[in-house]
């Protein structure tokens, strides 16, 4: 089994990366693979609503979003990752979530999915409300806590300091590993996920 961890900071190892390391080892002592990707500080632009990635399958503007979309295909399970910039997830991470979500929803769907927000200070609530708007839309079980997924400082030394907020984060890395194993299980046994009713799509204006 194997997750993969989107690390949504322009820092490759900020304070977000290292939120994110102490949930990789926690899944890899419980025997899971872990891999983090970069989402970067190059620009992701949102989602254009082009379709030509219902064409081709990839998302034609390329960068990282192909790139994951291609190993979502092997994961199990997901993390959302992101500093808090003006109380939201940062611009480059809104526009790679959108983007990997209208090109490779179909990977995406009935994955569990957890999340975790770094801050100095504030706003994170508002920003993790943001990152569960895609696992909401794609049947992803939200894996949770004691506590909402948040880690504070303004350095990776100073997270590594916030022993509540690291806690947290290894509580829902260890959740993260039943729940794949639980699904393992079902799936040995010929349980497997539910098949949706077709989409109704109901429009306001007519």
């Amino acid at each position: 089994m194997k997750v993969l961890m989107f690390n949504g900071s322009p820092k490759v190892k900020g304070c977000t990366y290292t939120a994110l390391t102490q949930m990789a080892e926690i899944l890899q002592e419980e025997g899971i693979e872990t891999e983090i990707i970069h989402v970067g500080a190059t620009p992701q632009g949102s989602c254009m609503g082009c379709m030509g990635c219902q064409k081709t399958g990839e998302c034609v503007y390329g960068g990282e979003v192909v790139t994951a979309a291609k190993k979502l295909q092997q994961a199990d399970g997901v993390v959302f990752g992101s500093p808090v910039h003006y109380a939201s997830v940062t611009g480059n991470m809104m526009g790679f979530m959108h983007r990997l979500a209208w090109s490779a929803g179909d990977y995406l769907k009935y994955k569990p999915a957890a999340m975790v927000v770094s801050a100095r200070r504030a706003g994170t609530t508002s920003a993790l409300d943001e990152i569960a708007k895609i696992p909401e839309f794609f049947h992803m079980p939200l894996i949770n806590g004691n506590y909402w997924p948040m880690v504070h400082g303004n350095t990776p030394e100073e997270v590594l300091q916030d022993e509540e907020g690291l806690q947290i984060v290894r509580n829902i890395a260890r959740n993260m590993a039943w729940i794949l194993k639980c699904i393992e299980a079902g799936k040995e046994k010929g349980i497997n996920h539910p098949q949706p009713e077709e989409q109704i799509r109901t429009n306001f204006i007519r």
